[in-house]
């Protein structure tokens, strides 16, 4: 049975520098034998978290907006790609509701005591991470960094490697990058490998 990885589109430029590594990281692990799902999350039509707290004493959020299938494919997928722009500083809106949308997990894990991965699953689930900067200075990915380790941290999905790519505003397609676009596809095909 094929190992199941979701891979999570965070720019919503759906044929756009990042969509480009993230399929490329795709191709990879589906050749490595993975079966892929993408979710084009800045087209989902997902809330915020709205501090309900139904989830300190449920696996449940009393939102109904769709995100009990993602918390279900999330405890039953082995890996995780994740692929985003940096806007200032940090992750994009959509892509940040959407993670903090996964308290349902952070309670289960640290309120609780009763993660939803056992300690065993956890082990072999991992992330690859991808992300573009128009900037060229410093630190430019810290924050984007920093998110993507801690939902990993979350979700039992230990952040694993990354490709990153800054200095976008003077690049601006990432075509003209061979050796990145290969790094995606090499890093997601070693993704699936690892998983397999």
């Amino acid at each position: 049975m094929p190992k199941k990885v979701v891979a999570l589109l965070g720019s919503p430029v759906l044929d756009g520098n990042t969509a480009r590594l993230l399929d490329e990281a795709i191709r990879g692990a589906e050749e490595a034998g993975c079966e892929v799902e993408k979710v084009e999350v800045a087209h989902m039509d997902v809330l915020p978290c709205m501090e309900l707290f139904q989830c300190m004493g449920s696996e449940t959020c009393l939102i109904q907006d769709g995100m009990e299938e993602y918390y279900r494919k999330f405890r039953e997928m082995d890996g995780l790609i994740i692929a985003t722009p940096v806007m200032t500083m940090g992750i994009p809106g959509r892509l940040k509701s959407f993670i903090d949308r996964f308290q349902v997990f952070y309670m289960a894990k640290y309120h609780r005591g009763q993660s939803f991965i056992s300690p065993e699953r956890r082990k072999t689930r991992k992330m690859l991470f991808i992300s573009i900067a128009g900037m060229n200075i410093p630190n430019v990915f810290l924050g984007v960094k920093m998110t993507a380790r801690a939902f990993g941290e979350i979700i039992d999905c230990p952040y694993w490697d990354e490709v990153l790519r800054n200095d976008m505003d003077t690049i601006r397609d990432i075509r003209t990058r061979p050796e990145v676009m290969e790094a995606a596809y090499k890093k997601g095909y070693d993704l699936g490998r690892l998983l397999g």
